[in-house]
């Protein structure tokens, strides 16, 4: 659990702020933002648990709050850089892959199925669309690598988007090892190190959790795929109350000890 590039390590005497998925809905963004901006105290540190992009329609226009709202924050007298983490969620993931399609063995497959899950947003935000990628796979590999090319370009051209995209963390735990903050889930029967696609796509043991992972007394997630809505228990906690899909975009704050000690919603 060393890699600074993959995972974040935050102070665990303090408190934690937990953002859950976003999914483009840029208006509740701006709103718990509002809220969050009253909320944050001297020393508090803030995780946002992924999915930035997608479903929305507003997505290019949530990661420009995302940037404004870390700057504000990041102005104020003893905030420092390392107090806002930002984790790789399912979007983000795939957004990354869509932008090496052209090695992919089946492009074409793996874009229809990427259309499935929400990538249509992300690449109507930066200037393609589903169609133009389709085209571009039957086209052959050169076309695609145009394509992808454009896409890259694109999204270079927004301030800071390429930037942010590029310190996204796998997760995020405290150096008192008290919690573990992932985007999806877990494989309890994997260690930190080779969870691999569990971090984006969940697993159903993290649901079945008995007992205390890794040593971390709480493992907090921010995106449920099932959409079962706030949960919390012993050993985990649920914060994805259906933003981006009817519901609110929810945040909640940890103390020292791992509980919540305010949760609010957008």
């Amino acid at each position: 659990m060393s890699d600074n590039n993959v995972f974040a390590t935050l102070r665990g005497c303090g408190r934690i702020w937990a953002v859950a998925a976003i999914h483009g809905e840029i208006e509740r963004l701006r709103a718990l933002h509002a809220h969050l901006a009253a909320e944050l105290r001297p020393g508090d540190q803030l995780v946002y648990c992924g999915d930035y992009l997608g479903y929305g329609p507003q997505v290019r226009e949530t990661v420009d709050e995302l940037l404004l709202f870390r700057r504000a924050i990041l102005a104020r007298p003893g905030v420092e850089i390392d107090d806002l983490v930002y984790l790789r969620g399912t979007q983000e993931e795939m957004w990354q892959k869509l932008l090496q399609l052209q090695f992919a063995p089946n492009p074409a497959d793996v874009l229809h199925w990427m259309a499935g899950h929400g990538i249509a947003a992300t690449l109507a935000a930066y200037g393609g669309s589903i169609e133009e990628g389709e085209l571009a796979a039957r086209d052959g590999i050169l076309s695609l690598t145009r394509w992808t090319s454009n896409l890259r370009q694109s999204m270079r051209g927004h301030d800071g988007h390429t930037a942010l995209m590029s310190v996204l963390r796998h997760a995020a735990y405290t150096d008192s090892g008290t919690l573990l903050f992932v985007h999806a889930g877990i494989d309890p029967s994997r260690p930190l190190s080779a969870q691999m696609d569990a971090f984006w796509w969940g697993s159903a043991g993290f649901e079945l959790l008995d007992g205390q992972y890794g040593g971390f007394k709480l493992v907090v997630r921010g995106s449920d795929r099932r959409r079962g809505g706030v949960r919390v228990g012993a050993f985990t906690a649920t914060l994805d109350a259906g933003c981006g899909f009817g519901g609110p975009l929810t945040a909640a704050c940890f103390d020292g000890e791992g509980q919540i000690v305010k949760m609010i919603e957008a």
